[in-house]
């Protein structure tokens, strides 16, 4: 597709992202491109062409096709998509090391100022510890409905030694972990990986976990995001539970 296009096109967006080999919440249906200047914009139903004018910084490489830049890219995605889709990129790029306060600088010398307010919070939602699209989902879902700001991979020490929970607070409440059926089947994840095995490690890692007095809440991405806040909710002790109050600046997933 690239190599067909005749005017002078940066490819942007979720498309960029891909290329960038970030996770994306929902695979793209169409290919984003930024262009100078148009040309056909309704000759091809599966390209978006977006009009701008991109700094040299602003452009790289990759495999061959000209991309917008991480930062770019992130911001075009914060700004253009729903907040759980932005936030999923936003965690990933601060996981890779793109820096908070870059981001945020780059929001603010940003010529469009359409959606900034829904871009500056979704950039200071994001966490660079998640380590799937589903774990930002599920901070999603607790940060909408109310729950004070849930960290990532939280320390926990045990008689086995110390182990990091997906998703959680220091010192009180449950912990979340996430759960993908990939870990259950056998030779899926590596060459001889044993699916009982891991089973058997995790038992002993969740016993001891539990036996440091937290419990611990097990999710999938099944699970409708009302059950998940029941479950947190049940498994905190009642002086420990916060009264709840939904945000309306962040939409159903």
């Amino acid at each position: 597709m690239h190599r067909q296009l005749t005017a002078h096109h940066v490819v942007s967006h979720e498309s960029a992202a891909l290329l960038h080999g970030a996770p994306v919440w929902e695979m793209p249906s169409r290919v984003h491109l930024i262009q100078r200047y148009g040309s056909n914009a309704g000759s091809a139903p599966d390209i978006v062409r977006h009009r701008s004018i991109l700094a040299d910084d602003e452009i790289v490489t990759v495999a061959g096709v000209p991309v917008t830049s991480v930062t770019r890219t992130v911001l075009d995605c914060v700004c253009t998509m729903p907040p759980l889709a932005g936030l999923v990129l936003a965690d990933w790029a601060l996981g890779t090391g793109v820096e908070r306060a870059g981001l945020l600088a780059a929001l603010a010398d940003r010529s469009d100022r359409r959606n900034r307010r829904q871009a500056r919070l979704v950039l200071d939602l994001a966490d660079g510890g998640a380590q799937s699209p589903w774990e930002t989902r599920t901070r999603y879902v607790l940060l909408r409905a109310g729950f004070p700001r849930p960290r990532t991979q939280v320390p926990v020490v045990t008689r086995l030694g110390t182990f990091h929970c997906d998703v959680g607070w220091d010192g009180w409440g449950p912990l979340i972990e996430f759960d993908g059926f990939v870990k259950y089947q056998d030779g899926v994840l590596r060459p001889g990986y044993d699916a009982d095995a891991a089973r058997f490690v995790e038992k002993r890692r969740d016993d001891a976990i539990r036996a440091t007095g937290r419990a611990l809440v097990r999710v999938t991405a099944r699970d409708k995001a009302s059950d998940i806040v029941r479950w947190v909710l049940r498994e905190t002790p009642a002086h420990q539970r916060p009264r709840l109050d939904p945000r309306l600046d962040l939409p159903e997933p």
